[in-house]
């Protein structure tokens, strides 16, 4: 019985993972174009994100497919070096890594220092000669992220075996993020590589968070501060080639902005005016980007997270007071507004927050009545009727 259960969990997950991903993507605008205009949608939305023009699409379309056949031609050697590359640093990294988890307790002052610290800049001097070097682009990312980890934490293996007393943990990491954040500087003046680029403004911003909180500025005042600084910093690396970085970085500095947003308007009001502006705030950012029709993704997260901040807000608000209608009245309104953006993400939302409330209206007032339900279906054919009139007459224009 047990197995059997077991087995049906397994068909479950797997007919989610088949059926149920495609189905949230379709909702929130993510799944792949099925028709020719969505399609040409897609191909502008791409071009105006990475700055793309319609003369190099041309040129791109008829120029001969050289880079599958250089692929193709990639030497025996060429792959095993690779190979055994990766194998090397995979091994070396899990030897230290074992070395530290077994004799860690063992090991003095100095040689934790050595291990931790040590090792990162000896991964640090690797990936400046794989830099210099230009002949293995694919191990700079694993090299960076390897030796930033090491680096950061034997830094911080560095103040405690100086400092073992001390609990100012904001001092450490200020020292800490400082010290990274220029070393990740330097190199990325230096080699212009987006994932340098990508440490660097970790550190940096960092590095501010943990100063501005020992200046004794209030965490929500930091966030609205660095939330805004992250976005602008978003849309600067658009026109840069570290463009892959600009929608993660619009994303965290939407989300960051609006956190801190949201905690100030809670303290000053409540919780629910807190989510119905700050709902919202991230409508209208995300109605921004549709405008510039850029980051598909970003503008269906936009509408799906906003939305739902702004129709609990707002039901709550007018919960069992005598404005309760003005709720449906908004939803309707935003229902207009999806057709014309044709957002379905939106779209999505408004609805399930329109029979939402038409339900919790419908228990609250007229409970035992036959004629409210027999008047919300004649009211739905109505509408019905009235958008195939108003279709025929579009055809006809």
């Amino acid at each position: 019985m047990i197995s059997l259960l077991v087995l049906i969990i397994i068909l479950l997950l797997i007919g989610g993972c088949i059926w149920g991903w495609p189905l949230v993507a379709a909702t929130l605008g993510l799944s792949s174009v099925t028709d020719k205009p969505g399609a040409l949608k897609h191909i502008q939305q791409l071009m105006n994100t990475y700055d793309i023009f319609p003369a190099e699409v041309e040129a791109a379309f008829h120029a001969p497919s050289s880079a599958e056949d250089s692929s193709g031609k990639r030497s025996k050697g060429d792959i095993a070096r690779t190979l055994f590359t990766y194998l090397g640093a995979i091994f070396i990294l899990a030897g230290v890594g074992t070395y530290i988890g077994t004799f860690w307790d063992t090991m003095g002052s100095t040689m934790r220092v050595l291990v931790t610290l040590g090792t990162g800049y000896i991964l640090l001097i690797v990936l400046v000669a794989a830099l210099y070097e230009r002949r293995y682009p694919r191990l700079i990312l694993p090299l960076t992220l390897a030796s930033v980890l090491m680096m950061t934490g034997g830094w911080y293996v560095l103040l405690d075996e100086i400092y073992p007393a001390s609990s100012n943990w904001r001092a450490a990491t200020l020292f800490v993020f400082g010290v990274m954040a220029l070393h990740q500087g330097v190199l990325f003046g230096k080699y212009r590589r987006t994932a340098l680029a990508f440490t660097s403004l970790f550190f940096v911003y960092g590095f501010m968070h943990v100063g501005l909180d020992l200046l004794g500025l209030k965490i929500a005042y930091i966030a609205i501060v660095l939330g805004a600084s992250v976005f602008l910093v978003g849309t600067a690396l658009e026109k840069t080639p570290q463009r892959a970085l600009a929608e993660p970085a619009l994303l965290i500095g939407v989300c960051w902005l609006n956190s801190g947003l949201f905690d100030r308007i809670a303290m000053f009001t409540s919780g629910n005016w807190a989510g119905l502006i700050t709902g919202v705030s991230v409508m209208l950012t995300a109605y921004g980007l549709h405008k510039s029709e850029r980051y598909p993704r970003l503008i269906a997260l936009g509408y799906f997270v906003g939305s739902l901040m702004a129709y609990t807000g707002l039901f709550d608000l007018v919960q069992n007071t005598v404005v309760e209608l003005i709720y449906l009245a908004v939803t309707a309104s935003v229902l207009y507004a999806c057709v014309v953006l044709e957002s379905r993400t939106l779209l999505l939302t408004t609805v399930i927050a329109m029979l939402g409330f038409i339900g919790y209206y419908s228990t609250e007032h007229f409970s035992n009545s036959l004629g409210w339900p027999i008047t919300l279906v004649l009211m739905g054919v109505a509408f019905l009727g009235v958008g195939a009139i108003a279709l025929k007459v579009k055809r006809r224009i």
